[in-house]
């Protein structure tokens, strides 16, 4: 079985999943799926000035069908 790759949606980089048993990942200090904090918050940063959107409204049937 081989390892997925992951990469940051920001840059491209590289990014290695924690493992549950992390200790970096128990206290936090994990941006998975971004490669820094930098990155996360170039992202949510995207998100506060519209660079992303939603294509269209949440209809009923889409929270039935979240399982």
């Amino acid at each position: 079985m081989s390892a997925m790759e992951f990469y940051c949606p920001t840059c491209g980089k590289e990014v290695s999943r924690p493992s549950k048993t992390s200790d970096k990942a128990a206290k936090g200090v994990s941006f998975f799926p971004f490669c820094s904090k930098r990155c996360r918050l170039v992202d949510l940063n995207s998100w506060f000035e519209s660079g992303y959107v939603i294509s269209r409204p949440v209809e009923q049937q889409d929270e039935e069908n979240v399982d």
